[in-house]
């Protein structure tokens, strides 16, 4: 049967990827076609779902900031969202059941109030997803966006202890103590080496912390989130993270098709479902509304909400529950698994051309900004600097100090990553820590007075869209990207970058000529790049 399952995934994700669209949706159409054929769910596609949720939540673990959650943004955002949220569909949950209409019938307002709560929530696994292959997840939107899962996480446990009433073990209390044994993680880090050893051992992390956590009487997948965020300082963190992101991503496959073997849609079953993702858009305008009343920029905001509109898994548990418990009637547990469907394929094919609509209405989303700009807000203004170079990771940091070398401090780098900005300019380099692919930031740089670009981005997405607001800004100047890639390369060119290298062939031109100087009695011609 597990045949079965790749056989469709990879036919309907390869398919999606052809017509230029996130594999996900295809996962999630496999999962139908699957169910359509008869094919059922069983413990092994459920553990394997499980664990890529697992392994999920401990490399956001890797790259979370604790500090990050004290925010008001977040805290507040995440609170005063559900709880107007859940008051307003209530409200209308409430108002349908009382004119008897279809499915709505008889639910009263206990049942109203879990529904709405049920789809306050966002799916942690869609959006972390969209903004790990967007490369933004250490954005601040992306930060935004996790630290508001994470709340919600919280929030998830709060609930399901009081709706269950499974009471936390005694014992409970001493997981505050893995605190103290962040050393020993260190350790087991730092030796596990390079190779096999590091993804092993974040496997034993990650189980290990839902494991512990569920035996104490607390929900698994928060243990796998503290793990990773108790390992979230050490130097090879991000290495871990990265160890992990083919294994998680392909763990998650089950998760998508186990969404889609929930149930198949009858004709009145997907009319309801529809008629609940056209509720999506009142939930991006309560998210925009209080982001940016909370004093974020409108590109950030605009940006967070475009991701966090969706409906969560989490959604499922809740209605499980209700229908356990008798307050709602069975088919609800299909609506809502079509409707959480829905809200990926929306969200997926929405934020694809975000930066793109946001450069397009940008004048009209500037309105809803507050005058006060949080710290994290302000854009830097480099006014010593005539090279640029974009992304301030491995391979930027490299050409930043080569540039360094050759040109002093008219050479400055710029990255999304704060806390990798800030350990950068501790270290003495010319950098600030702003996004590249957002408009208001070159609204803000003086463009004409940069002579050249270097993209030093992963994503080749990324790279088109920073080259479209170079552009937009009226940069004139010659721009400069690396491709991992062939096909990459052709690719950049045509978006409008001038000269692309390819990662690996520059790579080895470089050691090989450096490393025949070491051999004074053999000349070194010039190579062409």
């Amino acid at each position: 049967m597990e045949i079965v399952w790749i056989i469709f995934a990879f036919a309907c994700g390869f398919g999606v990827k052809l017509l230029g669209q996130p594999p996900l949706i295809g996962f999630l159409v496999a999962g139908f076609a699957l169910n359509a054929i008869g094919v059922e769910r069983n413990p092994t596609l459920d553990a394997l779902a499980d664990l890529g949720i697992t392994l999920m939540l401990f490399t956001i673990g890797l790259k979370l900031n604790v500090k990050d959650l004290l925010k008001r943004e977040i805290w507040a955002g995440t609170l005063v969202h559900l709880g107007v949220w859940t008051f307003a569909v209530s409200a209308l949950v409430l108002t349908l059941a009382t004119v008897g209409l279809a499915f709505f019938a008889g639910i009263d307002i206990r049942a109203a109030a879990l529904l709405a709560f049920a789809l306050s929530f966002s799916s942690t696994v869609c959006i972390v997803k969209i903004l790990e292959e967007s490369g933004e997840i250490s954005s601040r939107h992306g930060k935004i966006c996790v630290g508001i899962l994470v709340m919600q996480d919280i929030i998830a446990v709060v609930f399901l202890v009081v709706a269950t009433g499974k009471v936390p073990s005694a014992w409970a209390p001493l997981l505050f103590g893995l605190y103290f044994a962040r050393p020993v993680f260190g350790f087991v880090l730092r030796h596990a080496g390079h190779g096999e050893m590091l993804p092993l051992s974040g496997f034993l992390l990650a189980l290990g912390g839902f494991e512990l956590f569920s035996l104490l009487g607390v929900k698994g997948d928060l243990g796998a989130l503290v793990l990773g965020t108790l390992l979230s300082a050490q130097p090879k963190a991000n290495e871990l993270a990265k160890a992990l992101l083919s294994f998680k991503d392909l763990f998650l496959i089950g998760f998508f098709l186990s969404i889609g073997l929930v149930a198949l849609p009858s004709l009145s079953t997907l009319a309801v479902a529809l008629a609940l993702c056209l509720l999506l858009p009142a939930k991006a305008l309560l998210f925009f509304s209080l982001l940016t009343r909370l004093g974020l920029r409108a590109r950030t905001a605009y940006l967070a909400t475009l991701s966090l509109s969706n409906y969560s898994e989490f959604g499922l548990i809740v209605l499980f529950l209700c229908v356990e418990a008798g307050w709602l009637a069975d088919q609800w547990l299909v609506v809502l698994a079509i409707a959480v469907s829905l809200s990926f394929v929306i969200t997926s094919l929405g934020y694809r051309s975000s930066h793109s609509l946001y450069a397009r209405w940008k004048v009209v989303l500037r309105r809803y900004e507050k005058p006060e700009r949080l710290a994290e807000d302000q854009v830097y203004r480099p006014l010593s600097a005539e090279i640029l170079v974009v992304g301030t990771g491995r391979v930027g940091r490299g050409a930043y100090q080569a540039m360094h070398n050759l040109v002093g401090d008219r050479v400055w780098g710029m990255d999304a990553n704060r806390d990798q900005i800030a350990r950068q300019r501790a270290a003495g380099m010319h950098v600030f820590a702003a996004d590249a692919e957002n408009a208001d930031v070159w609204d803000a740089i003086d463009v004409n007075s940069i002579k050249l670009v270097l993209l030093a981005v992963p994503s080749i997405d990324d790279c088109r869209n920073i080259t479209e607001q170079l552009r937009l800004a009226e940069y004139k100047g010659p721009i400069a990207a690396i491709a991992r890639y062939e096909d990459e390369h052709e690719a950049l060119l045509a978006v409008g970058v001038d000269k692309v290298f390819n990662f690996f062939t520059e790579a080895g031109t470089a050691f090989a000529k450096d490393s025949l100087r070491m051999i004074e009695d053999v000349p070194v011609r010039a190579v062409s790049a």
